[in-house]
């Protein structure tokens, strides 16, 4: 019996959720906390996630203590504390300062499908992962990612293309995430053992087509 299901996400113990939502087959490791978060068809985290303000695309692939969306300080106020934002915490008669957390919430990062992020890296506000690109472990990210782009480092560089422009692009055309899941099985062994170009070559709309005209 399968352990994912497409109804409901599957939570581990301790999770910290607020306002998320969540897509088919979907896993979040254990500690982990997301706040004002959506989450695509099969993406998940591993232990002690810590990610907010953040579109998550489906097939999403995210390891333990990443940081996404790590939320700002008031840097051009008089302090950097939060006393004058969560007031109510610190004085009977203040509230919150409900306005700073809209604006913390605007600043949304989008991480796009098929994306790895690996061991502890960290994304910051604003920033968008491209489709199938991967994040070396401990990076912090500070700039977009191109598709299909490795970066590393502090703040992370370019490493690498993971495929060729013109594989990156029919890989996109081609949108095998959005496939239906009893798709995804019947093509599992092509996943487990054609390389990418193999695999457009025998997908891409046409291609069984042509293989019957030879």
């Amino acid at each position: 019996m399968a352990r994912l299901k497409e109804e409901a996400p599957f939570l581990h113990p301790e999770c910290e959720i607020t306002d998320a939502t969540f897509g088919r087959y979907v896993e979040i490791g254990r500690g982990s906390r997301l706040a004002h978060c959506d989450w695509g068809d099969y993406s998940y985290c591993d232990r002690y996630a810590d990610i907010a303000n953040t579109t998550v695309g489906k097939f999403a692939n995210i390891a333990a203590f990443v940081r996404i969306g790590a939320t700002d300080h008031p840097m051009e106020k008089a302090s950097l504390h939060h006393f004058h934002y969560r007031s109510d915490d610190y004085f009977d008669d203040a509230a919150r300062d409900e306005a700073w957390f809209a604006h913390r919430r605007t600043r949304r990062t989008v991480i796009g499908h098929d994306v790895w992020i690996g061991h502890g890296a960290q994304i910051r506000p604003d920033v968008s992962i491209g489709h199938g690109a991967v994040i070396a472990g401990g990076a912090i990210v500070t700039k977009d990612v191109p598709p299909y782009m490795i970066v590393a480092g502090i703040p992370a560089v370019p490493l690498r293309a993971r495929y060729t422009p013109e594989i990156a692009a029919r890989m996109m055309a081609l949108a095998w995430w959005d496939w239906p899941h009893a798709q995804l099985r019947s093509a599992l062994d092509d996943f487990r053992n054609l390389s990418a170009k193999a695999f457009l070559e025998r997908y891409e709309p046409g291609a069984q087509d042509l293989k019957g005209s030879e």
